[in-house]
């Protein structure tokens, strides 16, 4: 007599791989640190196609104008595969649309960091439902590395080698 057959449970759908998406990772960038060259490597690699979008942001004191930012990036992203860079204008939400991303990736080093993006997630899902952020924890050994750290060093005279890709050294070099 055969054994009554036994239903087999199901099993899980796959998990869905990002890589389909195009996703935006916007900010100042002002300058470009290696934070964020690390950042752009992980997000390129799982979303596939990553667009840095450089913006100007008034409430800041910049150091570099965007142009120049937007070229630094470009140097310093040069050989990732998947990686544009572009200006970007208006509210964040409205730059993914432009670009055509379905997800926004921001960096996260500490708990100031988390609350502060949280809560732009949050307005960014009420001003566009359809995207997505994702908040990306930056690498221990960046964690501590930020712009505006970057910029004091800079205008204090240092030396920001151990902060920035080389390209970002010699640029500011000459701007001192």
């Amino acid at each position: 007599m055969p054994s009554p057959s036994r239903k087999q449970p199901k099993s899980p759908a796959p998990a869905r791989s990002g890589r389909g998406v195009k996703a935006l990772f916007p900010g100042t960038f002002d300058p470009v640190t290696l934070g964020h060259v690390d950042l752009v490597r992980r997000a390129v690699s799982l979303f596939g196609q990553l667009v840095v979008g450089v913006a100007h942001n008034p409430d800041k004191r910049e150091l570099l104008p965007v142009e120049a930012r937007i070229e630094l990036l470009r140097a310093a992203l040069g050989g990732i595969e998947g990686v544009e860079v572009a200006r970007l204008e208006g509210l964040v939400v409205q730059a993914a649309k432009r670009v055509g991303a379905g997800v926004i990736v921001r960096g996260v080093r500490n708990s100031l960091d988390f609350e502060y993006e949280s809560q732009m997630a949050r307005c960014n899902a009420q001003l566009e439902p359809s995207l997505q952020t994702v908040l990306l924890a930056a690498s221990p050994e960046h964690a501590h590395i930020s712009s505006t750290l970057v910029r004091q060093i800079i205008l204090c005279g240092g030396n920001p080698s151990a902060f920035v890709p080389p390209v970002v050294t010699r640029r500011l070099a000459r701007t001192r």
